[in-house]
């Protein structure tokens, strides 16, 4: 650990005029100064002295980000680093990259995926870190719903098998040849009339149905926690199930649209064997939302004895050479504009959290949102272990410190709990120091983080690992 005098004299130093300037200047306070900084802490925790920039948010990218999404982060705020070269990051943006904890730094405050799914970031270490987790819902319905479409013709008309056909007839000359002769090796069906069985009735689902109506489909849904939001995006004549069973008995085609979730009560091979058994002869199932969700064993015997068909965009060991079975590479999101969306989502996303304290689209945190600091106050953040009494502790510590509180929340959920309040310093007429209290609060049994959102990106945050102070 460096002495905290040199420690102090190294971010006096880097911390240059204009940085002074703008905590004056930005911080939403008017009667007093607000000072954050504290003499003690790890060196570590802000790693590479060289990468450090006092007065910006670092964010830290893993794989290919599109660049009109990182354009949400402005310059002025914000920098933006790939990497290893992100050594003081104050939030993660990422896609496909799985994320170990060793590249999560003591300084990140939240990470965003750019897409639906989290299963490449432990999630559960985060929550007990106290960092958010957040994606992008809905960013990339519309390319999956397209697949789920274009899964419905691959799956009706046998065109792959059609393709790979004609380029062997062009390869021996005979295409002109057969190109009407053969055609009747590859018969199919239309979809207008047909049944679609939607299981599943989130952005994807609600989208599907829609343009499965407009395509003259009759259509039935499945979905158990089916929210007001998305129950008015759905068609009029949609038909609800009380089961996954019901809603394929007599379906012509079936759509997955729901989370991988593991364990017990979970969804691992939710299309198994009992659900298998109501399919009719012919039926197509469509998975673009997660292979394990099938039983690969028990829809085999269906596309072995029904003439059935699946089409996915997730590998399989044992159906991808089956015959009644397209497999496609992972293309569900991989259009330049959901690419655009998800990540333009997670930036606003991310800015939100570090800017105001807000939490939406979290797969670990309650939803928390309050208004705008009142005039003269300060904003607080504490995530904590959901354990009863924490509020009222923390309460105390203002009070000890002549610190009112104007307004707070307190939403939970799981193991974890997050607390936004805003705290009056009116009463003060020179510099409110927040060390003190910051400390006490961080440091109380059962909470795992706190911050001071008072203007000046990146400063203000604390953090109590294991009993040890990080600032």
């Amino acid at each position: 650990m460096i002495p905290s005098t040199f420690r102090q004299r190294a971010l006096t130093a880097a911390l240059s005029n204009e940085t002074r300037r703008q905590i004056s200047v930005t911080a939403p306070v008017h009667l007093a100064d607000v000072s954050v900084e504290h003499g003690r802490g790890t060196w570590k925790t802000y790693g590479d002295i060289s990468t450090y920039r006092p007065g910006k948010f670092q964010i830290k990218t893993f794989n290919k980000i599109s660049p009109l999404g990182l354009q949400k982060f402005p310059e002025a705020k914000y920098e933006i680093r790939a990497g290893d070269t992100a050594a003081n990051a104050h939030a993660i943006l990422l896609r496909s990259h799985k994320l170990s904890e060793e590249e999560v730094p003591h300084t990140v405050r939240a990470i965003a995926r750019c897409g639906a799914g989290t299963n490449n970031v432990p999630v559960a270490r985060m929550t007990e870190l106290g960092i958010p987790v957040f994606n992008t819902p809905g960013a990339n319905a519309n390319a999956v719903k397209e697949l789920v479409i274009a899964g419905m013709l691959l799956g009706s008309r046998r065109i792959v098998g059609g393709v790979n056909h004609m380029k062997s007839l062009g390869e021996q000359g005979l295409a002109k040849e057969r190109v009407e002769k053969d055609k009747a090796m590859f018969g199919g069906r239309e979809i207008k009339g047909k049944t679609l069985a939607v299981i599943g009735l989130g952005h994807i689902g609600a989208a599907t149905a829609r343009d499965a109506e407009h395509l003259g489909m009759k259509v039935v849904g499945y979905d158990p926690s089916l929210s007001i939001e998305n129950a008015l995006k759905l068609p009029r004549t949609i038909d609800l199930s009380d089961s996954i069973a019901n809603a394929v008995r007599n379906a012509d085609y079936i759509s997955i649209n729901i989370p991988y979730i593991k364990g017990e009560g979970g969804t691992h091979g939710i299309i198994g064997k009992e659900v298998v058994s109501n399919f009719k002869p012919g039926a197509v199932l469509l998975n673009f939302a997660r292979g394990e969700l099938v039983d690969s064993e028990a829809l085999k015997e269906h596309l072995d004895s029904n003439d059935g068909r699946y089409v996915s965009d997730f590998p399989d060991d044992l159906l991808w050479s089956h015959p009644n079975a397209v497999i496609l590479p992972h293309l569900g999101a991989s259009t330049e504009e959901a690419e655009d969306a998800a990540a333009a989502m997670a930036a606003e996303t991310i800015r939100d959290y570090l800017e105001t304290g807000r939490v939406r689209n979290s797969v670990n945190f309650p939803s928390t949102s309050l208004p705008d600091a009142p005039e003269h106050s300060i904003r607080f953040t504490v995530v904590t272990k959901n354990v009863p009494g924490m509020l009222a502790h923390m309460a105390e510590q203002f009070a000890a410190s002549k610190l009112n509180i104007l307004q707070q929340i307190n939403q939970s959920r799981g193991d974890v709990a997050y607390n936004v309040l805003d705290v009056d310093i009116s009463g003060h007429n020179s510099i409110v120091d927040f060390k003190e209290v910051q400390e006490k609060i961080t440091m109380l049994d059962g909470v795992l983080s706190s911050r001071v959102i008072y203007g000046v990106p990146g400063t203000g945050y604390a953090k109590n690992l294991g009993g040890d102070y990080f600032v």
